[in-house]
């Protein structure tokens, strides 16, 4: 599978992309998920019309650093100008590859015809696309749903028009915006996407993947080029660790023990105050709450665990929170 210059070579295990995810995708949650097995990340979205502005919180979302290669830029927007004109800035900051998100579905997006809006108007997307395109020498990429509901299914037209258009691969959510998260995600879509001899780009299966067996089986059923892992990911990095696993061995990972969890909680941190230098340690802490659920997912008193950690406000204070953690199981597992 290649995306510009980047490539994967094949092998027993398809290359597992991070999913693009508002407010849970940055820099320091990148680079962990790259060292737990992830092949490629996507920022989070950001406003083409941030960028062209100039605002400084949309800035922040495309900084990235060398050890996340490769690496695509995600954008949004509904207005032709200032999606051309933020792709040229991305371009100058050059990542691997440009990500255009037709997937959102977050009303405050969708309302603007952005995100998975514009799948009710396949014309536009198709101009916006090509636009983008024509006016940077980065790959570009796309990110999307099946359609707007059940009754608007056009993943296979947008597939082809968007190849066409000369995009470099296509990541599908299998799911419509009217679903949302809801339900089960519906991959016959994207095995009927696999199966048409006449689309060539790659495609990225995406939703639902929240098991090394689930992946596994997506997979080998639907065949995409690549697996795309978003919510399964929030607070467990080592998902990819244990999907790779899984695919070379058949056999499951034993889930990382709670020291092995409070010493990832602290590397999050010690990422988030090295590559997040926008945004003050306080907020870093209070940003890592989202994902206390994952990281204590599957453990006997997981929300008892979860909870003494959210009254941390600084770094100090979540490190103490951590230490006392760690001496109650410590001292739990010593009585007789």
């Amino acid at each position: 599978m290649r995306i510009g210059k980047v490539s994967w070579p094949p092998g027993p295990v398809p290359p597992l992309f991070l999913a693009p995810m508002e407010d849970v995708t940055d820099a320091a949650f990148r680079r962990l998920c790259r060292e737990m097995g992830a092949d490629a990340t996507v920022t989070e979205f950001i406003s083409s019309e941030g960028l062209i502005r100039h605002i400084q919180k949309s800035w922040a979302k495309a900084q990235f650093f060398e050890q996340e290669r490769p690496l695509g830029i995600q954008i949004f927007g509904h207005d032709l100008d200032s999606m051309r004109q933020a792709a040229r800035l991305i371009q100058a900051v050059q990542p691997d590859w440009l990500d255009i998100n037709y997937g959102c579905p977050v009303s405050k997006v969708v309302c603007k015809g952005a995100g998975a809006g514009i799948l009710r108007d396949v014309d536009r997307m198709e101009l916006l696309t090509r636009a983008i395109v024509e006016e940077v020498d980065l790959p570009v990429t796309v990110k999307t749903r099946l359609g707007w509901d059940a009754q608007s299914i056009r993943i296979v037209e947008v597939a082809h028009r968007l190849q066409a258009a000369g995009i470099q691969a296509l990541a599908v959510h299998a799911r419509t915006r009217a679903d949302g998260y809801a339900g089960q995600a519906r991959w016959e879509w994207i095995g009927r996407l696999t199966q048409d001899p006449s689309l060539h780009i790659p495609l990225i299966g995406n939703g639902d993947i929240f098991t090394p067996e689930i992946a596994y089986r997506y997979y080998h059923t639907y065949r995409p080029h690549a697996l795309m892992i978003g919510r399964a990911a929030i607070g467990y990095p080592w998902i990819f660790r244990e999907i790779r696993h899984y695919f070379l061995t058949g056999t499951l990972l034993s889930p990382p023990s709670l020291e092995e969890r409070i010493e990832t909680i602290r590397k999050h941190l010690e990422y988030g105050l090295r590559y997040l230098p926008h945004q003050s340690p306080e907020k870093t802490v209070l940003e890592l709450r989202k994902h206390y659920s994952g990281y204590f997912r599957n453990l006997p008193h997981a929300k008892e665990m979860r909870l003494s950690l959210m009254e941390a406000r600084t770094p100090d204070e979540l490190h103490r929170a951590l230490d006392r953690l760690l001496r109650r199981a410590r001292n739990a597992a010593t009585l007789p």
